[in-house]
């Protein structure tokens, strides 16, 4: 990581200005789950998606692709609930269509939301309990463009990574001339976020200097996070699945966002192994707001560079701010509980 690049004031996705991130959980009766909803600018912004996993989940990221008629989005959705958190994004588009947000059409408009799941059924001990459209709509209701709380948050509740507790993460990057890249990941891999070898959290090593503790520090530590690995439970093809939205302020059209979701994977592959699975769905979103001028081919490469970085970085976030979870279904320790213990 170049020495100039640094962190955004929040250190997340809403350093890119004008972007909203609403958040909102199912707890409690049988539920783990929520959803996390990114709002766009008014007007919406430029999208491209890559969907890399297996087993997606998704909607909506067929008009992403370059040459369709739709050229701007005005939210993306992260939801649990496997197929069945997709009915979150119907809540969203009903909120924004109250708003007048949407791609004009004789006497309405219609709100363009892509959005992806992970799957987090039954992790709570009820498969039924599941987000819909009313919690997609409380996730819109409560957004804003402040810090964003990380952790078992939002599309993060009933994350899961490698035996460990997932959750929600998030991270940005102010590069040298000024672009800011930003990123927001739910963790809930099939596959580990921790080195076995050292117990070390495999996206650390791309963080910016002295940005992450020198974890794992108890005696035992290692040893306690591959007994974690080990007691996992065997996966199942479609039963995992990490999702990625990046950001940048930069004027992108879709086929250029469509390449930085792809970058966005390369930082996925460094904070997680294995990825992109028969297991997984993984998936990956790009913004771009367009508050600041198209870049030349230098300047993308930058942009490139530290998409990949700021993925890695929100992985990391995400397991260390994630806490202990149990319930009638298992026990998921978080990566500090067991690092630090």
């Amino acid at each position: 990581m170049d020495d100039l690049v640094r962190p955004g004031p929040r250190n997340g996705l809403t350093d890119v200005t004008g972007l909203r991130v609403g958040q909102a959980a199912l707890t409690g009766d049988g539920a783990l789950s929520g959803v996390t909803v990114v709002l766009a600018p008014p007007g919406g912004a430029a999208a491209g998606a890559d969907v890399r996993g297996a087993a997606p989940g998704t909607r909506e990221t067929d008009l992403l692709v370059p040459g369709t008629t739709v050229d701007r989005v005005h939210a993306v959705v992260l939801s649990g609930g496997s197929a069945y958190g997709l009915d979150t994004a119907g809540g969203v588009m009903a909120r924004l269509e109250a708003a007048g947000e949407g791609f004009a059409v004789p006497g309405a408009v219609v709100p363009i939301v892509p959005a992806a799941v992970l799957f987090d059924l039954g992790r709570g001990g009820d498969v039924r309990a599941r987000p819909g459209a009313a919690l997609g709509a409380h996730a819109v209701d409560v957004a804003s463009g402040g810090a964003i709380t990380q952790g078992a948050v939002g599309a993060g509740t009933g994350a899961a990574a490698g035996g460990l507790k997932g959750g929600v993460g998030t991270a940005s990057a102010v590069l040298e001339d000024g672009t800011t890249v930003a990123a927001l990941v739910a963790v809930n891999a099939v596959g580990s976020a921790v080195d076995p070898a050292t117990g070390v959290l495999l996206g650390a090593r791309h963080g910016l200097p002295g940005e992450f503790p020198d974890l794992p520090t108890a005696a035992g530590a290692v040893e306690a996070l591959r007994e974690a690995a080990e007691r996992r439970a065997a996966p199942r093809p479609g039963t995992a699945t990490s999702l990625i939205v990046l950001a940048t302020d930069l004027t992108l059209d879709k086929a250029g966002c469509g390449r930085l979701a792809t970058m966005g994977h390369d930082g996925l592959a460094r904070a997680l192994s294995p990825v992109h699975t028969i297991m997984d769905g993984d998936a990956a979103f790009a913004l771009a707001t367009g508050t600041r001028p198209a870049p030349d081919v230098t300047a993308l490469f930058a942009v490139h560079a530290a998409a990949a970085d700021v993925v890695a970085r929100a992985v990391v976030y995400a397991m260390l701010a994630a806490t202990t979870v149990t319930t009638t279904a298992g026990h998921w320790p978080s990566y500090r509980s067991l690092a630090e213990a």
